[in-house]
């Protein structure tokens, strides 16, 4: 049987252990040599197992007890509810969203007034040159690093505004926005996966091997203006993107 066919069989095995639970977060797998014994295959198969294991993130290597189960709570995002008012809910849509799964949010917040690059103007409808605030966030869930999220806004829309000022808006910018007569009433997104940049993959404190998830939002007010351009960058290995659709 080909090599590649037998790291397979032995990837897909420990996989299905992990998926049914029988190795929870935090085990330990059986050691190289087990698995050689267990598989009847070379060590340089196992690796290659256990390799493909690591990039899809289901399992870690540590310097003194090998290789272990990871933790795998992924954050679940339902984008069509962001613009869903929550009953009594003053908080912004991810501190909700996290909260309720019974989890802890916290986020790092800079704020600035950035010329944007083509990409993010045009998709914000801006003039040449015309300037733009960003709120770039780092955001945490139970302390750690889960996603960013770098809002776009046109500075003449928000000059003044919370938004435009450092610190944390606790019931969310989109709600800033329909304070000052643009509420979001269309939303359009794209999402694309690729591997992250370095800088990304040491701020998100990512495993090697692990993708993103890029997820771009523009919203429009009333007059079908452009108001916000949100791209967050989210690990796949800790998100899944939920879509539900209704035939009217």
């Amino acid at each position: 049987m080909a090599r590649s066919t037998l790291y397979q069989l032995v990837a897909s095995e420990l996989r299905r252990t992990i998926y049914s639970g029988a190795l929870g977060p935090g085990d330990q797998l059986p050691t190289e040599a087990e698995l050689m014994l267990t598989h009847q295959v070379s060590r340089n198969t196992v690796r290659l197992a256990l390799g493909e294991l690591v990039n899809e993130g289901l399992v870690t290597r540590t310097p003194r007890r090998g290789t272990v189960v990871r933790e795998r709570r992924p954050l679940l995002i339902h984008p069509q509810r962001e613009l869903q008012p929550q009953p009594e809910e003053t908080r912004e849509a991810f501190a909700w969203a996290v909260s309720q799964e019974g989890r802890e949010p916290s986020q790092e917040i800079e704020v600035s007034i950035v010329q944007p690059v083509e990409e993010i103007a045009s998709r914000l409808e801006l003039p040449d040159e015309e300037l733009a605030v960003v709120r770039r966030r780092l955001r945490f869930v139970d302390g750690q690093p889960y996603n960013t999220n770098d809002s776009y806004f046109p500075l003449a829309l928000v000059a003044g505004s919370e938004i435009a000022r450092p610190g944390d808006i606790m019931r969310g910018a989109n709600r800033v926005l329909e304070e000052l007569g643009h509420p979001q009433v269309r939303v359009v997104d794209d999402i694309w996966a690729r591997m992250p940049t370095s800088s990304e993959a040491e701020r998100l404190q990512l495993q090697s091997g692990t993708p993103v998830v890029v997820y771009v939002r523009v919203g429009y007010d009333e007059t079908d203006t452009a108001v916000r351009v949100a791209v967050s960058v989210l690990p796949a290995d800790k998100h899944l993107i939920r879509y539900e659709l209704e035939s009217r």
